[in-house]
């Protein structure tokens, strides 16, 4: 009688670094990581904005500044990137490329290769898909140099040889999650939408264990 052992391997909850994380959206990434146990460290500028931000560890400064980031991306399996910038109309925006130029280096030093960052329907090959107001209306008067910038992100996201995913969410909303996410690459029929930070919280967390969307920049909305 032959008795068969079946073997159990305990998978160690992911290490991951999250920049971005005082943002609207930044803060559900951070909630739900939590939730899933996964160990959370935030780069933040203000602690007093991650204050109630409980089960993460904090460490203040500029994303910007690479002797920060190396700090924070020690011991960390991959890097969320859900750094914002408000609407810039008249001034030329570079927080993007230029933080995410200063963790590509870092990330390479360390060693870490897991990259996921949230840009936005409007950058790079989602342009003109955002619907008559976003398109003619909110883009040119009040994004275009966000997007100019964003645009730049990506680029260096795209030629740094790390494990990417660029995610675009379409116009982000505060309604519940609903889990009813729709991932598009074929952007011919689609002409707008909305999906909330909750549903996207969900999409960037799954793309830390998952190959699906390796070195891709799908959009998605709800």
């Amino acid at each position: 009688m032959t008795t068969s052992v079946t073997e159990t391997h305990l998978v160690a909850a992911p290490k991951i670094l999250i920049l971005g994380a005082t943002g609207p959206t930044g803060r559900h990434i951070v909630s739900q990581a939590v939730s899933r146990g996964y160990d959370v460290t935030l780069l933040v500028r203000s602690p007093e904005k991650a204050a109630d931000m409980k089960g993460a560890k904090i460490v203040v400064g500029d994303a910007r500044d690479e002797k920060v980031l190396r700090q924070a991306i020690k011991g960390r399996d991959a890097v969320i990137s859900a750094i914002g910038t408000p609407a810039s109309p008249f001034r030329e925006v570079t927080l993007l490329s230029t933080a995410t130029r200063a963790l590509v280096s870092v990330m390479k030093a360390e060693r870490v290769s897991r990259l996921v960052a949230i840009t936005g329907m409007g950058a790079g090959d989602s342009a003109g898909h955002g619907g008559l107001l976003f398109d003619n209306v909110f883009f040119p008067l009040l994004l275009r140099k966000v997007y100019a910038d964003k645009n730049r992100q990506e680029a260096i996201i795209k030629n740094s040889g790390l494990d990417w995913t660029i995610v675009r969410p379409s116009i982000l909303n505060n309604k519940p999650r609903s889990n009813a996410i729709r991932t598009l690459t074929d952007l011919s029929d689609f002409h707008g939408g909305s999906i909330s930070r909750q549903d996207v919280a969900t999409f960037i967390l799954d793309q830390i264990s998952s190959e699906t969307w390796l070195r891709g920049s799908p959009l998605i909305t709800g």
